[in-house]
């Protein structure tokens, strides 16, 4: 079978493309559980609360400790995301055996000490159809530098929530996690256009074989995408076809077309669309069948979604 001809420039441009519309998918909710300053030998963790957490360094410096890892050296306006529940433990102390002892945060405001430091930890967690399989792309961690020139503008970010902090420790303002959830999408934006992807949705985008077939399957959800249409416009077999998806993108391609066209029929139905008319966008003729299939995916019925938007 004859191979359609990308130059370059034009699988930048669409893998630049196909890579921000998931991103784009993305749905975050972050929670900053403590805003607020250590000193002495302390020890902080959000460990074991079976969601993914962050911890941003407003001040000072500290040391990230996890399991069978080197300690990561944190410095003011570096940040760590952590995927998902990962075992650590920041100190400040680049040994994990250092004594530490129980301390209450205070708050920003109190006058810092020589070795105090300034910190936001909290939790964030993903919805949305598409998000798990996107994060999936990335590395286990995520880590923001201040030196780093591509993160230049997030230093504002810290800033501001190092301006946002003054409260109480233990109750931020909400703000504080509207900030973190922007400096999340900064970073994120950041790691798919330098890390070298190899698994995950954003990989798929990457790769040339795919990038064509996610293309078309973006513009016409409705058509018939059967498992031999997505293999022949892949230049694939059937079978190499459903393995290679499946290794790299870490789903099916059924159901990742099931879930794409459901994150499609959500976007039509903000965007002021009736059920009927964001069924037929992605291929559903029978209003039963297309409830089940978005409530399966989302978790609700069509048309209490919409109903919810509206009320909104």
């Amino acid at each position: 079978m004859r191979q359609p001809f990308y130059n370059h420039g034009m699988q930048a441009a669409t893998s630049d493309k196909l890579a921000q519309w998931l991103l784009s998918s993305i749905e975050l909710d972050a929670a900053a559980l403590h805003v607020g300053r250590y000193c002495g030998p302390w020890r902080a963790s959000t460990s074991g609360q079976a969601q993914a957490s962050f911890h941003l360094v407003l001040e000072g410096e500290c040391w990230l400790h996890r399991e069978d890892q080197p300690p990561l050296h944190l410095r003011a306006r570096d940040g760590v995301f952590l995927m998902s529940d990962l075992p650590h433990f920041l100190s400040p102390s680049s040994d994990p055996h250092a004594p530490a002892q129980p301390q209450t945060m205070r708050a920003l405001g109190v006058p810092p000490a020589p070795d105090s430091i300034g910190i936001a930890c909290g939790i964030f967690s993903f919805s949305g159809a598409l998000s798990p399989l996107v994060i999936n792309s990335f590395p286990a961690v995520l880590v923001c530098r201040n030196g780093d020139a591509a993160l230049g503008h997030t230093a504002a970010l810290f800033d501001m929530i190092l301006a946002e902090g003054g409260g109480g420790p233990e109750r931020p303002t909400p703000l504080i996690a509207r900030l973190v959830e922007l400096l999340f999408f900064y970073l994120i934006r950041h790691a798919s256009q330098r890390e070298a992807l190899s698994a995950g949705l954003l990989a798929l985008a990457q790769r040339a074989e795919f990038m064509s077939l996610l293309d078309q399957m973006l513009a016409s959800p409705g058509e018939d995408w059967s498992i031999a249409r997505m293999a022949s416009a892949a230049h694939m077999s059937r079978a190499a076809f459903c393995k290679h998806f499946t290794d790299i993108g870490g789903v099916p391609p059924a159901q990742f077309l099931l879930r794409l066209r459901m994150r499609l029929a959500a976007q039509r139905l903000n965007a002021g669309d009736s059920v009927e008319q964001a069924a037929s966008h992605v291929g559903y003729q029978s209003h039963a069948a297309f409830t089940r299939a978005f409530k399966r995916i989302v978790g609700e019925q069509p048309g209490a979604y919409r109903r919810q938007l509206r009320a909104a």
